[in-house]
C-alpha cells in the first residue's frame, strides 16, 4: 500500500477531462456520461477551479429543484477541491477517501493539474496487487512441494 499515486496514472493514463466554470450542468453531465465517469473537473485557465461529482449533480441540482440547461457549474461545484500531490501513497488515499466520504482526487504537481485518482482506480490497483499476491503464493507452495 505504499505505491505512490502516481505509479496508477502511469497505469490507467493521464487523460483529463475538464470543463470551465461558465458552462452548464446540462452540458458538464453531458460530458461525464459521454466519458463515463463520475467527475468533471472544473478549470478556470489553468487553475483548477473545482469540482462536480454525480453526488453535486443530485444535492445541489437535483434536490435543489435548479434546471441543469440554465444553472452554470460555477453555482454548484465543489470550490473547496482536496488534491494530493502524485507522491502520495495508495493507502494516503484510501485514508482520504475513508475519512472525508469522498470519490475522486485531482493530483497536483507543482501547481499543475496533472491528474484524477478515483477510489475505483484505487480499488481495482488493490484487487490486481491481492491476485497477484494470491498467485505468487500459489508458486511458492506449489514450487515447494513438488518433488
Amino acid at each position: 500500500m505504499n505505491t505512490s499515486i502516481a505509479t496508477l496514472l502511469e497505469g490507467k493514463g493521464r487523460a483529463l477531462h475538464t470543463v470551465p466554470a461558465h458552462v452548464t450542468v446540462f452540458e458538464a453531465v453531458q460530458k461525464m456520461n459521454q466519458h463515463r465517469i463520475g467527475a468533471m473537473l472544473v478549470q478556470d485557465g489553468p487553475r483548477l477551479a473545482g469540482i462536480f461529482t454525480e453526488r453535486d449533480a443530485l444535492t445541489r441540482v437535483i434536490a435543489a429543484s435548479l434546471d441543469p440547461k440554465t444553472t452554470p457549474l460555477a453555482k454548484v461545484m465543489t470550490t473547496s477541491v482536496l488534491t494530493v500531490g502524485p507522491e502520495a501513497t495508495v493507502q494516503q488515499v484510501m485514508d482520504i477517501f475513508a475519512e472525508k466520504r469522498c470519490r475522486h482526487l485531482p493530483v497536483i504537481q507543482d501547481g499543475k493539474l496533472t491528474g484524477l485518482i478515483s477510489i475505483g482506480d484505487v480499488s481495482r490497483w488493490v484487487a490486481n496487487a491481492h491476485r497477484a499476491e494470491a498467485e505468487s503464493l500459489r508458486q511458492y507452495i506449489a514450487g515447494g512441494l513438488s518433488t
